[in-house]
């Protein structure tokens, strides 16, 4: 029977550049160096077509950038017995030099760079799992929407010298000024009533899409590393679960470093010699986990403290968990506090306290 090694050397590989329309194929075989490309229609008969037409499917491993189609085609092709990787786009060499881009020209480039292991592979997520991963986008998207709602009104308040000066805004205090005010002219009436509704649609969303969210925080699979991560400070029961689906496997990462730029938040660097040059971070990882973790920073500027909210989210744990999750606030508050003596910027303190904050989510998820 052949090795590992000999088997890979006489698979084909197939670069897939992948629009809505069509996919860029280009057919890479053991003997040659240059692959033939052809385009297909993105459909399942044109792609069953050209699997059937390349012969044996174990000898076959293609491979796409990951992108705005999806990971459809990875489970079709998959289901189909072809060896299939979703690689990352922005770890894919380039050559600076390098002016002409057809999709033909990048699937010969895939192609090539797939044979050679120069391609980075992400983990494709099950259905169920990217499900609630767009549940938990989606109601990022309602809470962006419903600042922006909340915005206008406040712009359309204060051209009219409508100003609130009791306190934070969208208080109760402040929602009930908001109903009191009164406008005499019908057209100004009008357009402070089509303010006011957008507001409550983005409210009634919000309420609805979290209520449907809090149905997984006990779901099979879920449960256990949602609790877990609740137990931090920062990190609510929807923090967690938005950590959780978007990573989905903690393994896969090999230190907290490699996690930590996962999330973009390690600094960038250009070293050269005897000089090293580091930047700003990279912001280069998983938007949505890297947000989530500075929001959670934020919490860790005062002193530490197990108030009734905490206390109540750690009902029930292990006593390991619980223990990890107080050293980690221990830490992350002397630290912020440490720092923010130091930085003009609290921005960049909660940046590195984020940072800290997600390696210990990582050694919480893989103990």
């Amino acid at each position: 029977m052949p090795n590992s090694k000999t088997t890979e050397r006489q698979m084909i590989h197939l670069g897939l550049d992948v629009a809505k329309n069509s996919i860029a194929v280009a057919i890479l075989r053991p003997e040659e160096t240059e692959p033939d490309a052809e385009k297909i229609g993105h459909d399942e008969a044109s792609i069953r077509r050209l699997v059937a037409r390349l012969g044996d499917q174990r000898r076959l491993w293609a491979c796409y950038e990951a992108g705005p189609t999806g990971y459809d085609l990875h489970r079709l092709l998959s289901s189909l017995g072809v060896r299939t990787d979703v690689v990352a786009p922005s770890l894919i060499p380039r050559h600076p030099g390098d002016r002409v881009k057809t999709d033909r020209r990048d699937a010969r480039r895939l192609a090539r760079l797939h044979r050679a292991g120069e391609l980075t592979p992400i983990r494709v997520p099950t259905v169920a799992e990217e499900g609630v991963r767009d549940l938990c986008r989606a109601r990022q998207v309602v809470v962006e929407e419903r600042r922006r709602a909340r915005q206008r009104l406040g712009s359309f308040l204060l051209r009219h010298n409508e100003v609130f000066r009791d306190g934070a805004a969208w208080t109760a205090r402040h929602e009930a000024w908001i109903a009191s005010r009164h406008f005499s002219d019908p057209a100004m009436k009008s357009a402070f009533s089509f303010y006011r509704c957008a507001v409550a649609v983005e409210d009634a969303a919000l309420r609805a899409i979290t209520a449907d969210l809090a149905a997984y925080f006990d779901a099979p699979g879920l449960s256990d590393p949602v609790h877990r991560l609740a137990a931090y400070r920062g990190i609510d029961h929807l923090g967690a679960l938005t950590i959780i689906c978007e990573v989905c496997d903690f393994r896969r990462f090999a230190h907290a470093g490699a996690f930590m730029g996962f999330c973009g938040l390690v600094p960038s660097e250009y070293s050269s010699g005897e000089t090293v040059s580091r930047g700003h971070l990279t912001l280069a990882g998983n938007v949505h986990v890297r947000t989530q973790l500075v929001e959670s920073a934020w919490s860790y500027q005062f002193g530490p403290a197990r108030g009734a909210t905490l206390a109540k989210r750690q009902e029930g744990l292990d006593r390991e968990t619980i223990e990890r999750a107080w050293r980690a606030q221990v830490r992350l508050c002397s630290r912020f506090r440490r720092l923010g003596a130091r930085k003009d910027s609290r921005n960049t303190v909660a940046a590195a306290i984020a940072r800290e904050l997600a390696g210990f989510v990582y050694a919480e998820m893989t103990a």
